[in-house]
């Protein structure tokens, strides 16, 4: 284990996030809204914090193991998860607890979109912009940028790479060299942002709300400037503006990467993940939209505007509002809530356990039913014309077993701090999918639950984000083992 090495990568992290307490301070001079001192101190505290940490191993030149990116990954997230907490507690409004601090940053850098937050719109301009802003650069996964500058400071960025994605398709490359996929990422990625909020400024929003909406919707993150979220502005052109763009964001990045660069859009057809998401988001949509209907809970418009939005929002975990679905009848907030346990595609910036998981659980079940009738038969398991290895596959289920194990755990833990069964299964739900919204008491937010109970939410929360295999290998003695 090189810790040297690991020390000089935090503290050079710590020191680059330091620098994004730039814009805060900005819009807090434009609005005059007092949190520039907080901002101030809390990048002068984190780059203090990188600085010592990165000065007495700055000469270190040691190329990065597997294990190294592993540890780096989880406290990566944990580091600047608490370091976000600095504005949150400094600013006078809103003055949170450690506790509220530390769930309510974690909750933005994983784009979980869980809040302790209410009164929103009486919050400095300031505060608001630094909510959005955390869950933009976790969109993408901040690991990503970090790999494009790592080169230029003498580390191997691979092992960072394949740590934040340890999904099916991790060993993918865009382009030979790692440093220009993270770069393609998040050209793409900023593209995707500076469009979103040009419609939402044409669609009626002021400048700083469609920046601010921008973020939070390509980075499916969920965080809005309004208690409302997107209820606030009650326009359908928004609404629809917001559900194309968080349908594009939940889609693998490497489609739009060959989009860009071949000029087309066929492929995107042609990939089994896009045609079985698009199945469920379609077959999701119809459902709830007869349900709304055939129960009078809205008119036939009504029931077409919330159900699209609603489910786009719930499926992709982005966690947007514009109705309380908690509230609607028979089964559809049981539905779109577990719709959020597939989540977006692999490689996008959705949560859940990735459609492509769910997609190859669906296929194997298929085989194993067929090999009942044909016992002797070799059948394959394939995405499109390409067989998927059984090595593949075990990891897909050896993923599912654990996912499933750790929610019932988190579960358990949940209901132990004397949270419902509604509200615990819930709360797991959605902050190991990073969705944000649950049901029953934490249906709006989650600032009436208890600090343990948020803790546990938190942990939750970063075993979403690094797909639990990346967070849970460090418990094992032989990853620290020589």
């Amino acid at each position: 284990m090189h810790l040297t090495v690991i020390a000089r990568v935090l503290g050079i992290f710590l020191m680059l996030f330091s620098l994004t307490m730039l814009p805060p301070i900005l819009v807090s001079m434009w609005y005059n809204d007092g949190a520039t001192q907080a901002f101030s101190m809390a990048m002068g505290l984190i780059f203090g914090i990188g600085f010592l940490s990165w000065m007495p191993v700055r000469f270190v030149r040691q190329e990065l193991r597997t294990r190294d990116g592993f540890l780096i990954a989880a406290l990566f997230w944990f580091t600047l998860g608490l370091a976000g907490t600095l504005p949150f507690i400094l600013a006078e409004d809103p003055g949170l607890s450690f506790a509220d601090a530390f769930f309510e940053s974690l909750s933005g850098w994983t784009t979980t979109g869980a809040t302790v937050m209410t009164g929103l719109e009486y919050l400095p301009k300031s505060i608001l912009w630094y909510r959005q802003q955390l869950q933009w650069l976790g969109g993408m996964g901040i690991i990503v940028l970090a790999v494009a500058i790592l080169p230029m400071l003498g580390i191997g960025g691979m092992q960072l790479f394949r740590a934040e994605m340890p999904g099916p398709l991790k060993d993918s490359k865009l382009t030979p060299r790692i440093t220009e996929t993270a770069k393609a990422l998040w050209y793409i990625y900023l593209s995707l942002t500076i469009a979103c909020a040009l419609a939402y400024w044409l669609a009626g929003m002021n400048t700083f709300d469609a920046i601010a909406h921008s973020f939070s919707t390509v980075g499916i993150g969920g965080f809005s400037t309004y208690d409302a979220s997107m209820g606030h502005f009650d326009s359908p052109l928004i609404e629809m503006i917001a559900v194309f763009f968080m349908l594009v964001a939940a889609l693998n990045f490497s489609l739009h990467f060959y989009a860009w660069r071949n000029r087309s859009i066929t492929h995107y057809w042609r990939d089994s993940e896009v045609r079985f998401f698009t199945f469920i988001i379609i077959g999701g949509i119809i459902i709830t939209i007869t349900a709304l209907w055939l129960t009078d809970t809205y008119g036939i418009t009504e029931s077409i505007r919330y159900g699209i939005f609603e489910m786009v929002s719930v499926a992709t975990t982005a966690g947007f509002a514009t109705a309380d679905f908690s509230g609607w009848p028979v089964f559809l907030p049981v539905m779109l809530f577990m719709a959020a346990f597939i989540g977006g595609c692999a490689g996008s910036t959705g949560g859940g356990m990735k459609v492509i998981r769910v997609l190859l659980v669906y296929k194997q079940g298929v085989r194993e039913i067929r090999r009942l009738i044909h016992p002797n038969a070799i059948i394959p398991v394939k995405l499109g014309r390409m067989p998927v290895s059984d090595r593949i596959l075990e990891s897909v289920w050896g993923f599912f077993a654990l996912y499933v194990v750790t929610f019932m755990v988190m579960m358990l833990a949940l209901m132990a701090t004397g949270l419902d069964q509604v509200t615990a299964f819930s709360a797991v739900g959605s902050c190991l999918n990073n969705l944000g919204p649950g049901l029953g008491d934490v249906a709006v937010h989650y600032g009436g639950i208890s600090d343990t109970a948020k803790w546990l939410l938190a942990l939750t929360m970063l075993l979403g984000r690094l797909e639990i295999f990346t967070l849970l290998v460090l418990l094992s003695p032989t990853f620290w083992r020589s």
